[in-house]
């Protein structure tokens, strides 16, 4: 900010904006202080400075103690109960730099997991001594009861943290079962072979990764394992076919297309009898609708199929695998292996988060230790990379989106050359191996994706250090006040299988794969008759069957991580990318900045009836990035669910939204404003789409109402900012599932939907309405503690990222009257909105 003369010595004065919204005045040279209110501009804030001055009302004392009394600051005195008398030098620099509210530090000493029997006592000679010369003389304790239960032919869940040994639990049993079958053919293996097991990876990268430590234990034995993926040249494809390996590494996207195509490939998984699934919580929303309906079409073909999962992080394990694969799962749990970890959660309240973070990398890299930070977006994720390039760190990205050999050349640079730090967006919670992690900086994530995040440090025993920096939003102040609560927050894994646009999208697959009995059926009675009158399929012998041509015409609009169609991104005419609606609406229209592999580019025209959008470089100094200005009015198809919440009537039910891009706001680079100058489109862009939602109507804010100039706007506000703050309150309740989400308040009409963001439902909303209750709770903690004055709320209270009306028509105080009378149990009653309301979103 603008410097100023200090009215008592005349000398500069420092004018900085802190977290509630205030602006912090202080003269080092008098010792002068204070924090005043901030105006609509800086100009005015220094004159009520000013004011305040002649008045008396400013504090000479040292800085800290007002910080302190502020509750901006932690006391020394404070913080050293805290510390429990850690001695660390990087601890204790850290925690101290008198520029962040330090919330929480513990030191996470874990015992060592438990040890089991030694593997000869379940496993044959030849498995055995192939483990032992890998190091693995005694199994841990979970790894012995997964290798039993696998043994016993159990379907299974294994939750585990990375690097603990799942993928021995579950090779180890396969490998031994498949053995022993080669072991009876002898010289009499006929060279074709037969696929025994598939091992599912979420990504190519990931089973690239965990290939090699497979082969170790399998190949001494003869049992032969093979990468089949898309990366996977048309030669080496042809050469697995004629052999066939006993392993498979594979994704679902390769199930999925083989199955559909009937190829060669699909023809030889009859034979399979195991199917493991790793990082089994990454299946949720429309990929996990998917993917349970993959695992039925696979189950067609393999009578006899065991299933494993493996995950390093699912609290409600048995509940989510079990309707993931349709079918009831025993579920074993162990222990991490690593070194001590110094875990300290920070709160930035004289600073920005992205200051925060990257400081904290400063600090590791500086001292040798290797780092990897987590951002939750590809774009923070790069911003952070770019500013801390500038100030000397040794740094590259690793993200979705960039090339293949790109991710691969920044993993070897990290694992053995001379890079230091890694900015990363999740891609990274997953298991690949990157080497030794001394520490880890992270935003703000449910506490066992954080915990999984934290693994990767002090893998070799060493001490290592974490870091979870707190931001500027609803969630971080809440848990700046409850950090116990942000320790028992868990993550919820959530699918959908019944997205009545998966269910017909993959029903169709399943006739393509082979043709479906009437038994099978049964199930799907509306997507089978929805796709005989588009004469996609057809009845005939007792059987419906694909009508191949237009079938898989059709089918080539799915994506299995998304569903709907998706619009192609055109650079220079080529193809480099695409992105499924209705969210592409959002990011690609005319105008927008859109970040693509590390670079940004800005849309020249988006045509969206042939569903592509053409795009142009634009200079890397370009200040600006873009946020969509959006309307949507919600329908109300189908209730499938009502109930109360304290005394409100909430039902759960099909929606129909109609969505509109009306303009976009620019917004600059590093300046992390919320409100920002808006432009608007010469022709608003539409999209019809039905999903899955929960509706309310909140209680009038009386008081706020009859006491406003303008009853109109304030009760207004009151419900846009209500929406906000149930949304983004519910990741605390539901672990994360506010990212797909999409939120409505119908103007004065009081009511309020939260729908999932994905075409046909994802089932995020579902968890909410399931746990709306303490979401309720949660909103009112929220307005009530968040420290800003403003009428209107702050990023940590009523603004939201995602909002489409560009964070306006928001009322903090009558928001916290709507939660204080919902809280309270005032009755409410869903009814119909009037005509005429403004949608806010």
């Amino acid at each position: 900010m603008a410097k100023y003369r200090c009215p008592n010595c005349n000398g500069a004065i420092n004018a900085e904006k802190i977290f509630d919204g205030r602006v912090l005045f202080s003269c080092n040279q008098c010792s002068i202080h204070s924090l005043v209110p901030f105006d609509s501009d800086i100009d005015g804030t220094y004159i009520e400075f000013l004011e305040q001055y002649d008045n008396g009302n400013v504090v000479r004392d040292n800085l800290d103690s007002l910080l302190e009394r502020e509750k901006i600051l932690r006391s020394r005195g404070e913080i050293e109960p805290v510390l429990q008398g850690n001695d660390d030098a990087l601890v204790r620099n850290t925690l101290f730099t008198r520029r962040d509210y330090v919330v929480d530090y513990r030191l996470i000493d874990e015992p060592a997991p438990e040890t089991g029997c030694s593997a000869r006592e379940l496993v044959d000679v030849a498995l055995a001594e192939t483990l032992e010369g890998n190091g693995i003389d005694t199994l841990f304790k979970f790894q012995e009861d997964a290798i039993k239960k696998i043994l016993e032919g159990k379907d299974l869940v294994i939750v585990a943290p990375t690097a603990s040994g799942k993928t021995e639990a579950f090779a180890i049993p396969i490998i031994h079962k498949i053995a022993n079958e080669v072991s009876r053919f002898g010289s009499m293996r006929t060279g074709e072979g037969s696929v025994k097991a598939i091992f599912v990876y979420p990504t190519k990268a990931l089973a690239r990764d965990q290939i090699p430590k497979i082969k170790e234990l399998a190949e001494p034995l003869g049992i032969r394992i093979a990468v089949f993926d898309g990366d996977t040249p048309a030669r080496e494809r042809d050469q697995i076919l004629s052999n066939l390996p006993d392993i498979i590494v594979t994704n679902f996207d390769v199930l999925h297309y083989h199955l559909m195509y009937r190829t060669k490939f699909s023809r030889s998984l009859s034979s399979v009898k195991y199917l493991v699934v790793d990082e089994t919580h990454v299946y949720t929303g429309i990929f996990g609708s998917n993917v349970h309906y993959i695992v039925k079409r696979l189950k067609r073909f393999c009578t006899d199929l065991q299933i494993i999962a493996a995950s390093a992080t699912l609290p409600n394990a048995k509940e989510f695998c079990e309707k993931l694969f349709d079918r009831e799962m025993d579920v074993v749990v162990g222990r991490g292996r690593r070194g001590r970890v110094h875990f300290s959660i920070l709160f930035p309240s004289l600073r920005t988060q992205r200051s925060l973070m990257l400081d904290l990398i400063k600090t590791l890299t500086s001292k040798s230790h290797k780092v990897i930070s987590f951002s939750n977006s590809h774009l923070n994720a790069e911003l952070l990379a770019y500013y801390a390039a500038k100030q000397g760190v040794n740094i590259k990205v690793h993200r979705a989106g960039l090339m293949p050999n790109v991710r691969k050349s920044v993993e070897d640079a990290f694992k053995h050359g001379g890079l230091m730090a890694l900015s990363s967006t999740p891609t990274l919670e997953l298991g690949i191996d990157i080497g030794a992690v001394d520490g880890v900086v992270s935003s703000i994530v449910p506490i066992n994706r954080l915990m999984q995040r934290l693994g990767r440090a002090a893998r070799r025993g060493q001490d290592g250090y974490a870091f979870l920096a707190l931001g500027n939003d609803p969630i971080s102040q809440y848990y700046k006040n409850h950090p116990d609560d942000y320790l028992n927050d868990f993550e919820y894994a959530y699918a959908d299988p019944s997205n009545p646009f998966v269910e017909e999208y993959q029903v169709l697959a399943m006739t393509c794969d082979k043709p479906l009995s009437i038994e099978e059926t049964d199930k799907h009675k509306e997507s089978v008759k929805k796709l005989k009158e588009s004469n996609l399929i057809r009845f005939s012998n007792n059987r419906y069957i694909a009508n191949y041509k237009e079938a898989r015409k059709f089918l080539r609009e799915l994506s299995i991580r998304g569903v709907g169609k998706s619009v192609d991104i055109l650079l220079n005419d080529k193809k480099v990318g695409e992105r499924n609606l209705p969210v592409a609406l959002e990011e690609l229209h005319d105008g927008a900045v859109y970040f693509l592999a590390g670079r940004r580019y800005m849309v020249k025209k988006l045509t969206l009836g042939k569903y592509k959008t053409e795009i142009m470089s634009i200079p890397q100094d370009y200040p600006y990035y873009t946020r969509a200005l959006t309307d949507e009015w919600p329908n109300i198809d189908e209730v499938y669910d009502i109930k109360r919440v304290f005394c409100v009537q909430v039902a759960y039910c099909a929606l129909h939204i109609n969505k509109r891009v009306t303009g976009y706001a620019n917004i600059e680079i590093g300046s992390e404003v919320a409100k920002s100058r808006k432009v608007m489109l010469d022709e608003p862009l539409e999209y019809d789409f039905v999903t899955k939602g929960l509706v309310f109507r909140a209680p009038r804010p009386l008081d706020s109402i009859n006491s406003a100039k303008d009853p109109l706007y304030v009760e207004m506000s009151s419900y846009h900012a209500s929406e906000h703050v149930v949304i983004e309150g519910s990741s605390m309740i539901t672990g994360g599932a506010s990212q797909d989400l999409g939120g409505i308040s119908l103007g004065s009409s009081g009511m309020i939907f939260v729908y999932d963001s994905s075409v046909g439902g994802n089932g995020a909303s579902k968890v909410l309405f399931d746990r709306l209750e303490n979401t309720f709770s949660r909103a009112r903690s929220i307005l009530s503690e968040c420290p800003c004055k403003s009428e209107s709320g702050c990023p940590r209270c009523t603004y939201s990222y995602r909002c489409g009306n560009n964070n306006e028509y928001l009322h903090k105080y009558a928001a916290l009257e709507v939660y204080n009378r919902i809280l309270q149990r005032e009755q409410t009653d869903i009814g119909e909105p009037s005509e005429g309301e403004r949608s806010l979103v």
